[in-house]
C-alpha cells in the first residue's frame, strides 16, 4: 500500500517471542494510547516483516515492525457527492476510475472533498470500518494522477488486498508522457527513494531510501516527447514521478519533479491497468482504464504539432 507522505514512520525490532503484536506496541510506544494503537493495526498501518497483522499476533524474537502514523484528520467523514465512475463492484470490493484533482482520503488542511467522502456516499456500507479516516482504502493515487483504484468492502477483504499489495502480487500499470526521447525502448528503473535531504516535502532518489522499480516500455515517440507504459513493483511515494525525472525524462505537466507545459494542468500519470486475485477466491481481476480527456487532447495536439 502506497503511503502518506507525510506519515511519520517507525521501525522496531523484537527481541523477545511471545508478546502480542497490540501489547507488545503499548510497551514499545508509550506516547500511543492503546486505541491509536488498535486503531493503526486495524488501518492496516502497522507491518510485521511486511505484512498486514492483527493485533493478537504473537510476535517472535527478530520480527520487524512498522508503523506509519498518519497525521491528525477531521474527527467525522461526512459523504458528499462528488462524481466519480465505477468500473466493477460485488460484495467484497468497488473498482473505481478515480478523477484528477480528487484526493484520496482527508489529511491537515483537506478535511473534505476527497474520494472517502465521496466513497460515503455512494456506498454507506464503508461505515463497516467505525472511526477509520480512509474506510476500505489499500492503496492511493496521488491527487492529480487518474484512474484506476480498488476498494475493500468489509475487513476480510481489506486485510487480503492490503497484503497482496505488500507481497507485491498486484499488477499496477500506469501510461505517463515524458519529456526526451527515451531510449532503448524497454527497461527497468531500479533506484531507492526516500525523503529529499534539502526539501523534505519532496522525495528523491538516495542511497538511504527503500527499494524501488519501475519497469517501462515506449509506446509511441510524439515529437520530442515518450508515451510510457510503466509498471511498478513498488509502491513508494511519487515513485513513476521520481523515477523517470532522475533519468532525465521528467514527467509533463509535473509542477514538482517534471516539466511544466501550457498544454495541462497536471502531471501526464494515469492508472490506466489493474490486475489482482479476488480476495477469498481464486479468481484473478483485471480492469483497464482509456486515457481522460484531458491527456487525450494532449497527445491529439502534439501529433498535430509533429505531423
Amino acid at each position: 500500500m502506497e503511503q502518506d507522505p507525510a506519515a511519520e514512520i517507525r521501525r522496531l525490532k523484537v527481541t523477545s517471542d511471545g508478546d502480542r503484536l497490540d501489547k507488545y506496541l503499548a510497551g514499545a510506544c508509550p506516547d500511543l494510547t492503546r486505541t491509536h494503537i488498535q486503531k493503526l493495526i486495524q488501518s492496516g498501518d502497522v507491518n510485521v516483516n511486511g505484512t498486514a497483522a492483527r493485533p493478537a499476533f504473537k510476535l517472535k524474537q527478530g520480527d520487524v515492525i512498522e508503523i506509519h502514523i498518519p497525521p491528525v484528520g477531521p474527527a467525522v467523514l461526512l459523504p458528499e457527492d462528488i462524481p466519480f465512475e465505477v468500473v466493477y463492484e460485488n460484495k467484497d470490493l468497488v473498482v473505481i476510475n478515480k478523477p484528477a484533482g480528487l484526493t484520496v482520503y482527508p489529511a491537515p488542511g483537506h478535511s473534505s472533498h476527497t474520494l472517502v467522502n465521496a466513497l460515503l456516499q455512494r456506498f454507506p456500507d464503508l461505515t463497516v470500518f467505525g472511526a477509520s479516516l480512509r474506510p476500505g482504502i489499500v492503496h492511493r493515487l496521488d491527487k492529480d494522477t487518474s484512474g484506476l483504484m480498488v476498494i475493500a468492502r468489509n475487513e476480510p477483504a481489506r486485510l487480503e488486498l492490503i497484503n497482496q499489495f505488500k507481497s507485491r502480487s498486484v499488477t499496477k500499470g500506469y501510461l505517463v508522457l515524458v519529456k526526451g526521447k527515451l531510449t532503448p525502448g524497454t527497461g527497468a528503473i531500479e533506484a531507492p527513494i526516500g525523503r529529499d535531504p534539502s526539501h523534505r516535502q519532496r522525495m528523491a532518489v538516495v542511497s538511504t531510501g527503500r527499494p524501488a522499480r519501475t519497469d517501462y516500455r515506449v509506446v509511441k515517440y510524439i515529437g520530442n516527447c515518450s508515451l510510457i507504459e510503466a509498471r511498478i513493483h513498488t509502491g513508494r511515494t511519487h515513485q513513476i514521478r521520481v523515477h523517470f525525472a532522475a533519468i532525465g525524462f521528467p514527467v509533463l505537466g509535473d509542477p514538482i519533479y517534471g516539466y511544466k507545459t501550457g498544454l495541462l494542468r497536471r502531471q501526464f500519470l494515469h492508472s490506466f491497468y489493474l490486475q489482482f486475485m479476488s480476495p477469498g477466491g481464486s479468481e484473478m481481476l483485471t480492469f483497464r482504464s482509456e486515457l481522460p480527456e484531458d491527456l487525450n487532447n494532449v497527445l491529439h495536439l502534439l501529433t498535430i504539432r509533429n505531423a
